[in-house]
């Protein structure tokens, strides 16, 4: 068999002599995607932040973080590749990974660079009908709601990921494409990436105004509810599910569904 040339979305070249067999993905969405695509059985490595199926970290080796991995137990694992993000992972990974392996970077700002890099895997991978199924549902479950809420009233909304310091999230990310979708218009859009608020600024976030605190990666609870409202008393405030904000894999497929009760739950 000839080698086959991919270009990852960092505009990596990955030359593979043959389908990979042995994965290990730093990427706890990425990690679900493959379980997804019926390729658990050719996962050899994950993080300790994959947690979906709940079974993977019993099951294959961890082999660090996100941030932090243990290249030494990579290496015994002799991968065929490594799934690597960028926001998830740091440069010096990657770096250092494809000195001895074959390593593919994904990068997701929208739905359509996740349906992208699903495209791709499925090729990879060899899981093409799996991969188009998937992709099909995703996208049917998009229109429904996009449709569903054409007529809904635009929002402002602030998004918080953590708190000492408060960081909310601005524009260029995929959690702000996912409010657009929402037809919520992001209050810190003129800010990128993830901004840290002072408790100023969140005070200006006016009555009607929602705050949503997210699940992960600050597990905010219904306690910090009552913290916030002792610094903004008129916005409402909700706690959502962050996994469905900011997990860009077959997770999506789901996701509408939640935003749908969310909308929801907004109304009452």
């Amino acid at each position: 068999m000839s080698s086959i040339k991919y270009v990852d979305q960092i505009e990596r070249v990955v030359t593979l002599a043959n389908t990979p067999e042995r994965i290990i993905s730093l990427v706890p969405s990425q990690t679900e995607l493959l379980v997804a695509l019926g390729l658990e059985k050719s996962i050899v490595g994950v993080t300790k932040f994959c947690v979906h199926p709940n079974r993977i970290r019993k099951e294959q080796i961890v082999v660090g973080g996100t941030k932090k991995v243990d290249f030494e137990k990579i290496r015994k694992l002799k991968p065929d590749i490594v799934l690597c993000n960028k926001e998830e992972n740091t440069k010096e990974i990657v770096e250092t990974l494809e000195k001895d392996h074959i390593v593919h970077v994904s990068d997701i700002f929208s739905v359509e660079d996740a349906l992208n890099m699903i495209e791709q895997y499925g090729r990879i991978f060899k899981k093409e009908n799996v991969a188009a199924r998937l992709i099909t549902s995703i996208q049917a479950e998009q229109n429904s709601f996009v449709k569903r809420i054409t007529n809904t009233p635009t929002r402002r909304v602030a998004y918080f990921i953590w708190k000492d310091p408060w960081i909310a999230v601005g524009s260029d990310t995929f959690i702000d494409h996912l409010l657009q979708l929402n037809n919520f218009e992001n209050v810190f859009k003129h800010k990128s990436r993830y901004p840290e608020i002072s408790k100023e600024e969140i005070e200006l976030i006016k009555q009607q105004e929602l705050i949503l605190l997210s699940s992960e990666p600050f597990p905010f609870s219904e306690k910090h509810i009552a913290e916030m409202k002792k610094i903004n008393a008129t916005a409402k405030i909700i706690l959502v599910d962050g996994e469905y904000f900011s997990w860009y894999g077959s997770r999506l497929k789901d996701a509408f569904s939640y935003f749908r009760e969310l909308q929801a739950s907004i109304n009452e």
